[in-house]
């Protein structure tokens, strides 16, 4: 037992030497070479500092283009799904009430053409894209609230579009927060 107990005791603090202290030493100082200098990317926008890359931002008036719903409440701290499968008759009326709000604060726009993700909510809960599709099925309410032309609408969508990774990874995407930044600069 004996020959067992030092080698434990002495890979246990080989260890917390490497793992608590020369791994994360490295992992930091790497950061601080990054943009932001491992801190995140953020987006100041009048008084407010917003992480815009990886957490979605709550949108769900109006005069903005509305997010992704959200199964934590935007909360980073607990980003989970709804856990609930397809069926599950909690699950499928949570969805139906996300339909008919979405219908009565777009009335131009028919029940086939909403976009699943503006009624199902992400695995993390936190997704702060859209497709350009769920954009742009939003344009006539938008436009009609803002008293904005639908196609200066359009042609914002088009500039914030961002293209797959390398040009191929995943499909074409728009940050929801960036783009209500950018559609409050239009009226400016």
């Amino acid at each position: 037992m004996k020959n067992h107990i030092l080698p434990a005791i002495l890979l246990t603090l080989c260890c917390v030497v490497f793992f608590g202290g020369i791994y994360t030493l490295a992992i930091w100082t790497v950061a601080q070479v990054t943009p932001n200098h491992g801190e995140g990317e953020t987006l100041a926008y009048g008084d407010n500092r917003y992480s815009f890359e990886r957490v979605g931002q709550a949108f769900n008036r109006d005069n903005y283009f509305w997010s992704r719903p959200s199964a934590v409440n935007y909360n980073a701290a607990g980003s989970a799904g709804s856990n609930k499968g397809p069926s599950n008759p909690d699950y499928l009326a949570q969805v139906q009430a996300r339909i008919d709000t979405f219908l009565i604060h777009n009335p131009a726009v028919k029940k086939e053409q909403i976009p699943a993700e503006l009624v199902t909510a992400s695995g993390s809960g936190l997704d702060p894209h859209l497709s350009p599709a769920a954009a742009k099925v939003q344009v006539a309410r938008i436009a009609h609230v803002r008293k904005l032309d639908e196609q200066k609408l359009i042609a914002l969508i088009d500039a914030y579009t961002e293209a797959p990774a390398l040009g191929i990874l995943g499909p074409e995407t728009i940050n929801v927060l960036k783009l209500n930044i950018a559609l409050d600069a239009l009226e400016r």
